[in-house]
């Protein structure tokens, strides 16, 4: 796993933030492998559902993660919890690791 420590907790804190405490933060695609260098940092959050739309929330976790962390390429895909997760979703899933 690519990621310095102080990326990490600022995932963490922005996610709990923007999504509540019982978030959970995976990591997938090419940040999983070390024989590579550079790429995007793509993440798969599973939070509650909420009633605000779903653009709102990662742009609101964005912003938040932005404020700790340079900003770079970020993909968020966002599964909330009870709701049936988009086929994209579905493809990643196996592959993501939780952040340590």
């Amino acid at each position: 796993m690519r990621l310095k420590q102080r990326d990490i907790d600022a995932i963490r804190l922005a996610a709990r933030t923007t999504f509540g405490e019982t978030a959970s933060v995976s990591l997938f695609g090419s940040r999983l492998r070390d024989d590579l260098r550079g790429g995007d940092i793509d993440l798969l959050i599973e939070a509650d559902p909420s009633d605000e739309a779903e653009w709102r929330r990662v742009g609101a976790f964005r912003d938040l993660l932005f404020r700790h962390i340079d900003e770079q390429k970020v993909d968020v895909v966002l599964i909330e919890r009870g709701r049936a997760p988009s086929a994209f979703a579905r493809l990643v899933q196996p592959e993501a690791r939780p952040l340590p």
